[in-house]
């Protein structure tokens, strides 16, 4: 199985201040086998853009493109999905504004044979990291 990692997924494994840190760690390190790890354009830039707010990280934009650069490559056959998925394929459960990009990176995973792997609630069919 493929996870597509979303942006607090993404910042939980880079940033040991991420108040979730040790929980994806441990999600992250117990992949297995046949078990792939993959970003998107979205994913990335939410990762970057979030990283470099002061309230966050206070990263600057070298910082956060090298911790990204090395989450990539700590798992050997990352793979980055290509986003050609349109608003036409959000899922059904999509009824806000807020709902909207949770439903894109679902429908992005499903394109690609892959699954969401997310710290949120509410997400249908995607993997809940616990």
């Amino acid at each position: 199985m493929t996870y597509l990692a979303d942006v607090n997924v993404l910042l939980a494994l880079a940033w040991s201040h991420h108040p979730h840190h040790d929980r994806v760690r441990v999600w992250w390190a117990g992949l297995g086998q046949g078990e792939a790890f993959a970003t998107c354009a979205i994913t990335e830039l939410g990762f970057v853009r979030i990283s470099l707010q002061p309230a966050f990280a206070s990263a600057d934009i070298g910082q956060a493109k090298l911790a990204l650069a090395q989450l990539r490559a700590a798992r050997p056959g990352h793979v980055f999905l290509a986003d050609t998925v349109g608003a036409d394929a959000l899922p059904p459960w999509v009824k806000t504004a807020q709902q909207t990009s949770d439903g894109h990176l679902a429908a992005l995973a499903a394109a690609h044979g892959a699954k969401l792997a997310t710290l949120d609630t509410g997400i249908p069919g995607a993997l809940l990291i616990a």
